[in-house]
């Protein structure tokens, strides 16, 4: 493993991050407090408990999952696009590392910057709603293979788009509309029956489920199963991966 070559490209994607903090952290960060003093405070005081969590705090740990994803994905998209877009791509593929040295560095940034706007927006929503964490290991587990999951995907996605549109496709028309539809609002049992069933199709579902469970004891699916969504969405990723460097999809052309 070239340790040198991994730390080389994760410093340079860091490093693109903090040269552009505002736009990296600050924004996702500022939209998703906004949501916290709408949802939170203004709507959350006039509505009931929900599963004897007041609602402003039930909504935590959806609103940071759905942030993570779209910043997990984005980040690693970008991240990978942009050398192909500049055509420095060819420089990394052709310098002595191998494929998995070069996905380690691109999605290890993607997952660093997703736990830092995770960790940020946990931290920020502590001073909207009173939080309490009851299993901050699962917690932490949970927001790390949710950001590795989808910055690997990010990565994938990165790699088929062939313009700027195409790298925003995916994110706004199919994992957003997953998100809000996973449960970041509400709580799955308070849908009909017939929706409820509908959801389980959902992959989101699983990931905010088990997140929320890390907070505060309640979820909607086990835990057990929401684990085994994540690692089989984890294990298909990768595999994708694997097979788009195999035969050098959209890289060598």
């Amino acid at each position: 493993m070239n340790i040198r070559a991994i730390r080389a490209i994760y410093k340079y994607e860091m490093s693109r991050t903090f040269r552009t903090i505002g736009q990296s952290i600050a924004s996702p960060v500022i939209s998703t407090t906004l949501y916290f003093i709408v949802f939170g405070s203004a709507i959350g005081s006039h509505m009931n408990a929900v599963e004897g969590v007041s609602y402003g705090a039930f909504i935590v740990p959806g609103l940071t999952m759905l942030t993570v994803l779209q910043q997990s994905v984005a980040n690693a998209s970008f991240g990978i696009y942009f050398p192909k877009f500049v055509g420095t791509i060819y420089e990394v593929l052709s310098a002595p590392i191998s494929y998995v040295e070069i996905v380690v560095g691109y999605v290890g940034a993607a997952t660093t910057k997703a736990l830092m706007i995770g960790a940020i927006i946990i931290l920020t929503s502590s001073f909207f709603v009173p939080l309490h964490i009851r299993h901050p290991f699962w917690m932490a587990g949970f927001l790390l293979l949710t950001s590795l999951t989808f910055s690997l995907l990010g990565f994938i996605i990165g790699i088929w788009a062939d313009g700027f549109e195409k790298l925003q496709l995916i994110p706004l028309l199919i994992i957003t509309p997953l998100a809000f539809l996973g449960g970041a609002f509400y709580s799955i049992k308070m849908l009909p029956p017939l929706w409820q069933k509908i959801s389980m199709a959902n992959p989101v579902v699983y990931l905010i489920s088990g997140f929320r469970w890390s907070f505060y004891e309640h979820s909607d699916i086990s835990v057990r199963t929401s684990l085994l969504m994540v690692a089989l969405f984890l294990a298909i990723c990768t595999a994708i991966i694997a097979r788009i460097f195999q035969t050098g999809y959209r890289l060598k052309t």
